[in-house]
């Protein structure tokens, strides 16, 4: 069963996936549109799960699922990373590399860099600690809605510079 996740309960679990870099729109709409009709069907357990997933600013998945009906098992998370991964060898883009940074460089725009480069450009002062960084390791949509864009004091990306 799928949803949105503008209207998913704030308490579903997420999973949220950063591409190594920004997406087309083309690829975006490859994404969205396979992982959409992916949630639509799944399944865990034989019970319908209550799912969302979107593109984020062109460059992060996130798969939502509202577990008050329905808890998706270890298999069916399982069958979810195979389709993502299958999804990004379709469009050469890895969504598996957790040591990749996001953040917001001065003009706004979204740059992702590797967890060297990133300590390389805090230690250089380009990065301050009010820059605005992705916390791709929340765990909750109202998470998502309030502190997935937060500066980088306030986020685990600080005890890695």
């Amino acid at each position: 069963m799928s949803t949105t996740l503008s209207t998913i309960s704030p308490e579903s679990r997420i999973w949220i996936y950063g591409a190594e870099r920004a997406l087309n729109a083309e690829e975006e709409k490859v994404v969205k549109s396979a992982m959409q009709a992916y949630v639509k069907e799944w399944v865990s357990h034989r019970k319908e799960l209550k799912a969302a997933a979107d593109v984020l600013h062109g460059r992060f998945l996130v798969i939502a699922v509202d577990e008050t009906q329905a808890e998706a098992s270890g298999c069916s998370i399982d069958g979810s990373v195979n389709k993502i991964k299958e999804i990004g060898a379709e469009i050469g883009v890895d969504f598996f590399n957790r040591m990749r940074f996001s953040y917001r460089d001065e003009s706004g725009e979204i740059q992702t860099v590797s967890k060297d480069e990133f300590k390389e450009l805090y230690h250089s002062g380009k990065l301050p600690n009010d820059t605005i960084v992705f916390d791709t390791l929340i765990k909750e949509v109202g998470e998502l809605r309030q502190i997935f864009e937060r500066p980088l004091e306030d986020s685990w990306h600080s005890r890695m510079v």
